[in-house]
């Protein structure tokens, strides 16, 4: 049989295409349909569920948004009156749930076991160290668990010689004991400032980490510029961001910082020759009761100001509400320490605590080898568990149930998301279980757990223990009816009797002696970090320092004259990373090698500082990260610590800095600001000139290429940035993580400049550039340049400007891309059509703005970037409705597209109007302050539009004619007739 020509050609093209359609077959994913659907979960559509937050450091009422099933990010509970904000902190706790180095099974030294093998073994050990003249240690971080610590009590009566001791990793047992002094109560005072119109903090970081009341929300409050606007002036030796947020920032060493606050006190009684003691007394008087002292450092500290807030009969203190998140008690951890050297302790139960790494006296590792029982009960392999034979494994608090009384009048419930996802147990629920199986609990009285009426004992677990307990104690004090029902709200009001307050003591102060020639530290925390228990989150590490614009990494932080007084310096090199030196410390029989050392603008001469949280060896990330321990200098749990000496190493340094200009370069059009004086007084051309350029043939607001792209019909969306309100808290850049699936990049790629953030926030320092002795002519243009390019070294103003993409309607990005991959959509949004998108760049060299990030990798199971993108169960927090961008695609702020749609489809389901406000992105979700707002321009009643009318309204780069959708608010300071 002879094949024809044309045969030939058919069967040659049908090979040809089946071979080229077979390569191009895509990898098969195999999805598992529901056989039965369960009734609360529909495909594609959230659920929301209140739940409370509390790691041991951080408390949040929150809002939990899943995805069948699944947690994906964290909110804020609007419900909740108190303690409903969420932190960069709050919000990132997500990403341990799903992370594979969680513990998996429970074990004894590092061989797995079952959990019925586990507790025999344990309850013999107990009973044998209960019998001794051993002590049984139960060591937590602060519990204001009102269940737990009942059943605490439960098994402290079950086993003999059994203490309750807690031990947290920044301790506040100075607070609470000045607090239990002055104001009678071990707990710390709910500050209202609402009434507030001068606070004067003594490096009190408030807006940081100094009291666990989350102070942004009504601080932002109290900024609106008006006549009663709050006049806040701090004290401090570094630059903090409550310091960076101050109307007027004064610096002073810490023990000068003291010293003065005792001539305050004095000035009040006019006791004082101090000049400054005196300025700040008169303008305490002056404002009577609408003032607030606050201090930290030592216990005198503390014990001072709320002495004068007694005095003064502060409005902040009138509430008489008091947080319990904090039980930290110095004496009994160093009786505790005391007790372990001397071998006194049989039995160690380690829960949410990490001593070997905290603790400043390393000798601990070797007392805890000693003990014949140890238990840990971590998420995580950390320092501690290394000395430690049993591991118990606890889940993620989004797969636990719980309770809190954090604030007085407030109870607050916990509940599990998610199912566990690995082998662990609730540290409740080991204790329940060591209750149980012990026959000794039947007989004792008076223990909670007996008067539990079951079927099968054998079966009670901790849910059940929780739910008798809120039925037994807590409901009656409430205004709802069922444990549900609670649930449902996540936090609730609690009738209490509130106890007065004991009488004053007589106090007794003495100043410090100024030390000689040696430095001051100051220890700290920082917004990303805190006290270090999340540092194997890769969102944290590479969130920015609001201060430094550092990532990755903690140094010791230097003033000018004494960087240069060492030959110690920052530069940059070619491609615009920073390098700098470092330094080898030496305290006491300390020493640390090679600290890098990142010259602050604003710090005294003579202090340094340096942040907790660092150091940390265990985990993926810690790999990548750098820094160290200073919880090795963190002696007696005292903050400031004297006589450190230091050496400049050979060691260059690399940092991994977001941001390279640190000042406007006297472009003071972009982030403006002007001082309450001027605000109400002089006419808004002189303080919000309109930014544009102007001569008889050329106006650059008139002037497009462009279609005009402000829809009358429909909506039009902008945002709004109030400058005034921006404390610089980083919420927001976490929310946009979250919400948009933005991967990490690591050290080395934000040394390239190659971070993928959505928004970022600018931190700009205020310049001195007219120098009246310089011999060099002011006006010599690169003279004025490079001064312009320098900031205030001594004490400069710090103004932090959010930046996201401004959504042009004349977008220099739309009109340079030459496939159409970005263009402009009818709602005001600058839209991006990812698959198209061939990777020139033209559009991210073309914006003003520079807020295009461009994809150098596949960061998505990419084994070079082991972060959250990286495994099966990492991606589970992955939001389904935003698509993962791949290698060679820009990206930027879609102003939460995915989020407007929604809400439009949910009215047009419910056959309704859209209410007010409704609409939201991820940042102005989350913000605190309420900085952030966003809306339809097009609806005049909404919060957005009345925003754009305002007269501190103003655009960014406005000159440039490409017409932002997103307008900022000047930013106001309360300087009328406020220097000291």
């Amino acid at each position: 049989m002879k094949t024809t020509r044309r045969d030939f050609i058919k069967i040659l093209g049908f090979t040809t295409l089946y071979v080229t359609l077979a390569a191009c077959k895509g990898p098969v994913i195999e999805s598992i349909p529901y056989i039965i659907k369960p009734e609360y979960i529909t495909p594609g559509i959230n659920n929301y569920y209140a739940s409370t937050m509390f790691d041991g450091f951080d408390f949040g009422n929150v809002i939990v948004k899943t995805i069948e099933g699944r947690p994906i990010k964290i909110e804020s509970n609007k419900e909740s009156k108190y303690l409903n904000t969420v932190s960069s902190r709050i919000q990132s706790s997500i990403l341990s749930l799903y992370d594979n180095e969680r513990l998996k099974y429970p074990s004894i030294n590092k061989k797995k076991v079952s959990w019925a093998k586990l507790d025999n073994i344990i309850i013999k050990k107990l009973n044998t160290i209960s019998n001794s003249k051993k002590k049984i240690v139960i060591l937590t971080s602060s519990l204001p668990s009102p269940s737990t610590k009942q059943l605490i009590y439960d098994f402290t009566k079950v086993y003999k010689n059994t203490n309750h001791i807690i031990y947290d990793a920044i301790s506040y047992s100075s607070t609470l004991n000045a607090v239990n002094k002055v104001l009678g109560k071990r707990a710390i005072p709910y500050y209202d400032i609402s009434n507030i119109e001068l606070l004067i903090s003594f490096d009190a970081d408030f807006l940081g980490d100094w009291s666990p009341q989350n102070f942004h929300k009504i601080y932002s409050k109290r900024k609106k510029p008006n006549l009663s606007m709050i006049n806040h002036i701090h004290l401090e030796s570094h630059m903090s961001l409550s310091g960076a947020n101050a109307d007027l920032r004064i610096t002073i060493n810490p023990s000068k910082i003291y010293n003065l606050l005792i001539e305050l006190y004095k000035a009040l009684n006019k006791n004082s020759n101090n000049k400054l003691a005196i300025s700040l007394a008169k303008k305490i008087f002056k404002k009577g009761k609408k003032v607030l002292i606050i201090a930290d450092g030592n216990q005198e500290m503390y014990e001072i100001s709320l002495l004068i807030n007694k005095k003064i009969k502060s409005n902040a203190l009138k509430n008489e509400k008091f947080l319990f998140l904090k039980e930290s008690n110095d004496k009994i951890v160093l009786n505790l320490i005391n007790d372990l050297s001397k071998e006194k302790i049989g039995a160690l139960l380690v829960f949410n605590t990490n001593p070997v790494y905290h603790f400043f006296d390393k000798k601990i590792k070797s007392y805890i080898r000693k003990i014949p029982l140890t238990i840990s009960f971590a998420m995580k392999e950390d320092e501690t568990s290394d000395f430690i034979k049993i591991w118990a494994p606890v889940p993620h608090w989004l797969e636990s149930w719980g309770d809190y009384k954090p604030l007085t009048e407030m109870y607050s419930l916990r509940q599990p998301i998610i199912k566990k996802i690995f082998n662990n147990r609730q540290f409740e629920n080991s204790l329940l279980e060591w209750i149980k199986k012990n026959p000794k609990h039947i007989k004792i009285k008076n223990i909670f757990f007996n008067l539990i009426k079951k079927k099968s004992k054998k079966n009670i677990n901790y849910y059940d223990y929780l739910k008798f307990f809120f039925k037994k104690k807590i409901i009656k004090k409430l205004n709802v009816n069922s444990f549900k029902k609670a649930l449902f709200y996540g936090s609730l009001k609690i009738r209490e009797k509130k106890k007065r307050n004991k009488k004053l003591k007589k106090f007794k102060f003495a100043f410090k002696a100024t030390k000689n020639n040696k430095f001051e530290l100051r220890l700290y925390t920082k917004i990303s970090m805190g006290d270090g228990r999340q540092y194997d989150n890769p969102w944290l590490q590479e969130l920015p320092d609001p201060i430094t614009r550092t990532t990755w990494e903690n140094y010791l932080t230097m003033s000018f004259i004494d960087a240069k007084n060492l030959g110690i310096k920052n530069w940059n090199i070619g491609n615009g990373a920073m390098n700098g030196n470092c330094v080898n410390l030496f305290f006491n029989d300390i020493i640390i090698k090679n600290i890098p050392v990142y010259i602050q603008p604003g710090q005294s001469v003579g202090s340094l500082s340096l942040s907790f949280g660092y150091g940390r060896k265990k985990g993926k990330v810690a790999k990548q990260s750098r820094g160290v321990n200073a919880y090795a200098l963190y002696k007696n749990f005292n903050i400031i610590q004297e006589n450190i000496f230091l050496k400049k190493s050979e060691r260059i340094y690399k940092f991994s800095c977001f941001q390279l200009q640190n000042t406007t370069v006297g472009r003071n059009l972009l982030a403006k600001e002007t001082n309450i004086h001027t605000y109400l007084n002089v006419n808004k051309n002189f303080w919000n000139k309109e930014d544009i350029i102007e001569n008889k043939n050329l106006n650059s607001n008139k002037i497009t290429m462009c279609k005009n792209f402000k829809e009358k019909n429909g909506h039009n969306f902008n945002i709004s940035i109030d400058l005034n309100k921006c404390t610089g808290c980083t919420s927001c850049v976490i929310a946009c993580n979250s919400e948009n699936n933005i991967p990490v990049v690591g050290k080395e790629e934000i040394r390239n400049f190659r971070d993928m953030h959505w928004l970022r926030i600018d931190r700009y320092y205020s310049t001195n550039y007219l120098k009246k002795n310089s011999k060099t002519n002011p006006l010599y243009e690169p003279f004025l340049y490079k001064s312009l390019l320098r900031p205030e070294n001594k004490n400069p103003k710090i103004i932090f400007q959010p930046i996201m993409c401004q959504h042009c309607n004349n977008a220099p990005c739309e009109t340079v891309c030459p496939v159409g991959a970005t263009s402009h959509g009818k709602q005001g949004q600058n839209m991006m059509a990812y698959n198209r998108c061939i990777g020139t760049r033209y559009c991210a060299n073309n914006c003003p703005y520079k807020v295009r990030r461009f994809n150098w990798f596949n960061y998505y199971n990419n084994n070079k970037f082991p972060f959250n993108l990286n495994s099966n169960l990492s991606r589970m927090v992955l939001n389904p409705n935003v698509v993962i961008r791949s290698r060679g695609v820009m990206e930027k702020c879609s102003m939460c597209i995915q989020m407007t749609q929604s809400v439009i489809l949910k009215a047009k389901k419910e056959e309704r109007k859209i209410k007010n406000n409704e609409f939201q992105t991820a940042c102005s979700k989350v913000c605190p302050t309420n900085a952030i707002s966003f809306g339809d321009i097009n609806n005049k009643n909404s919060k957005i539009f009345k925003k754009k009318l305002e007269n501190r309204s103003y655009k960014l780069l406005d000159f440039l004619g490409v017409k932002p959708n997103v307008f900022y608010q000047v930013k106001i300071r309360n300087l009328k007739k406020n220097k000291v």
